[in-house]
């Protein structure tokens, strides 16, 4: 399965997922750090969706009271 998650209070505009039972295959972002945005994308590939989601959930960037991996998180949760 795949998703488009238009992310809120960060830089990056869209985050496509890829999921197959239960495991993270692909993710990409658009916009956003790209160096971060890839570090995030490489470090998540293989894990399982509930892992992601515990480990990145309310990171914060520069006070937003969000992230991009925060937001990767939430895109996750839509998924559950």
């Amino acid at each position: 399965m795949t998703i488009n998650f238009t992310p809120r209070g960060v830089c990056s505009r869209l985050i496509t997922i890829t999921v197959e039972n239960g495991i993270v295959e692909d993710v990409k972002f658009t916009g956003g750090c790209n160096g971060n945005t890839q570090g995030i994308s490489m470090l998540v590939k293989g894990m399982r969706v509930e892992d992601v989601i515990q480990r990145l959930d309310k990171i914060d960037c520069g006070g937003r009271g969000t992230s991009c991996p925060d937001q990767l998180a939430k895109a996750l949760k839509t998924i559950q």
